[in-house]
């Protein structure tokens, strides 16, 4: 027998908001239950305890974009028996595991937090974190629309403490994309899956080689891969209706997959 997984979390990518998510949820017929997790109150790398408690309980479908894809790996690994459809857009690889010198609480860690916040206390990001955000939408989005409202952009990016926000997120990820590697190796398996890969990008890491280590991860995970050429890394500001349509398609499933 057929079940609909109607109660969804998305898991969002460095430096974004969940207002961005909202055309997403607007695509999505009545009756699904979709929730943004807000990573300026809850890191999408905040150990997994903290983020089962935002999806209650019951079965889950999970979207993770971006660094949010590797969190979302990690918990469909970890806990299959909650999470029993994924939607993975424009994941960051398992591959992608940094420096152990910049991990969380390490040298190098320590040496760039210093340093981010004597720059917040000058007052740098208030006078170009909006600038910055601007820049990251030209270069990740083939639209450039940006969906937050100029004060919303102002306040999150122009906040002192922003830049030191990200740098934690971004060096939290380098350890996550270690831990999902180790379980993929010992052969866990995520429930089925939709890859969503973005060709459409200005930057070159979304050239041919980003396009094969996508598709090498895809037979990892046994994923339908599904490359989006009118979009960007910020599918879900250009393409939300390919977002919506995969929470459709794998939250309609005959069986979850085993093993």
């Amino acid at each position: 027998m057929g079940r609909t997984v109607r109660r969804w979390v998305v898991l969002p990518g460095l430096a974004e908001t969940a207002e961005e998510f909202g055309a997403v949820r607007r695509l999505v017929p009545a009756g699904y239950d979709v929730v943004v997790v807000d990573p300026w109150e809850t890191p999408v790398t905040a150990p997994l305890r903290q983020l089962r408690e935002i999806a209650g309980d019951g079965p889950i479908g999970l979207v993770g974009h971006s660094i949010g894809g590797l969190a979302a790996l990690r918990w469909a690994l970890t806990a299959p028996d909650q999470v029993v459809s994924l939607v993975l857009v424009d994941s960051s690889l398992p591959s992608e595991d940094g420096r152990t010198a910049f991990y969380p609480g390490r040298r190098g860690d320590r040496a760039v937090r210093h340093a981010l916040r004597g720059i917040g206390r000058v007052g740098l990001p208030r006078l170009v974190g909006p600038v910055l955000r601007d820049l990251l939408l030209w270069l990740s989005s083939t639209s450039g629309r940006d969906p937050l409202r100029r004060a919303t952009v102002r306040d999150r990016y122009g906040a002192h403490d922003s830049w030191l926000r990200f740098w934690n997120e971004l060096a939290a990820s380098w350890p996550l994309a270690k831990e999902v590697g180790r379980l993929l190796d010992r052969g866990a398996r995520p429930a089925p899956t939709i890859q969503l890969v973005a060709g459409g990008s200005r930057l070159a890491r979304l050239g041919n080689g980003w396009l094969h280590r996508q598709h090498n991860l895809s037979r990892r995970l046994g994923s339908q891969l599904v490359v989006l050429p009118d979009a960007a890394h910020l599918v879900h500001i250009d393409r939300p209706d390919a977002i919506a349509a995969a929470i459709i398609e794998t939250g309609t499933t005959s069986r979850r997959r085993s093993g």
